[in-house]
């Protein structure tokens, strides 16, 4: 992402295997977002850090340790990178409209510009990155006062 050229601001933070990580994961991007004044895609990155964060907790932390949650902006480019320890790796499931579950990979390959899964030892690093200056939907016209 970086080139080498410049440092890339960088966001960290771990997170243990229990329930209330995710909405702290979901805060601790939005405060990222908002120091780096990202707005127009900043719904879907924090929806997206849900899912991959609720995945590392159901699926890819093991009992005992946890997950860590990099944010990283460069060259208007927006990275989130979610590391665990599990083993597996993370797939896209069917669409199918019984399914209770799994389909929080497909919004992120629905929002995300790009999105892929490396090995680390242990374990994996799930990724998604966003381009600011792309929306996902354009947001809706603001309405105009009329004469009055």
């Amino acid at each position: 992402m970086n080139g080498g050229t410049s440092p890339t601001p960088l966001h960290e933070r771990f997170y243990r295997r229990e329930r209330q990580s995710i909405p702290a994961a979901r805060a601790f991007t939005r405060a990222a977002l908002a120091a780096w004044a990202v707005q127009i895609r900043a719904d879907d990155i924090t929806l997206c850090v849900s899912e991959l964060t609720t995945n590392a907790l159901v699926h890819g932390a093991p009992p005992g340790r946890g997950f860590k949650l990099r944010l990283l902006r460069d060259s208007g480019t927006v990275r989130i990178e979610v590391h665990d320890s599990g083993d597996g790796r993370p797939r896209l499931v069917g669409e199918g409209v019984a399914d209770e579950s799994g389909r929080g990979l497909l919004l992120v390959a629905a929002l995300a510009d790009k999105w892929g899964v490396a090995e680390r030892n242990p374990g994996k690093v799930v990724w998604a990155e966003f381009t600011e200056g792309v929306s996902a939907a354009a947001p809706p016209p603001r309405a105009r006062p009329g004469p009055r």
